[in-house]
């Protein structure tokens, strides 16, 4: 499941690899490549779009979680860590 802030940030960094992508900063790309990169780039959403996303939509895009989100959120990656844990010794049996 992926949580608000996890594709707040998915977002931006693909932003940021574009922006470096079309800058030329990975060496080899092809000039087409570099070009696309930065032809996506225009009408990629910026900062400020994120921004007005997370306060219009907060159920899907959060810049940061709220502290009992993050404790819910890792309480049950927990959980299914350990059922998949228990999981795996039953099948070996």
């Amino acid at each position: 499941m992926t949580l608000p802030d996890e594709r707040y940030r998915a977002v931006k960094n693909t932003m940021e690899f574009l922006i470096r992508l079309s800058a030329g900063e990975y060496p080899r790309v092809p000039k087409a490549v570099r070009e696309e990169a930065r032809s996506l780039l225009r009408h990629y959403p910026n900062t400020w779009d994120m921004q007005r996303a997370a306060e219009g939509a907060p159920e899907i895009f959060q810049e940061r979680m709220e502290d009992l989100h993050r404790f819910v959120a890792a309480g049950s990656r927990q959980a299914a860590d350990t059922e998949a844990e228990l999981l795996r010794g039953y099948r070996e049996l």
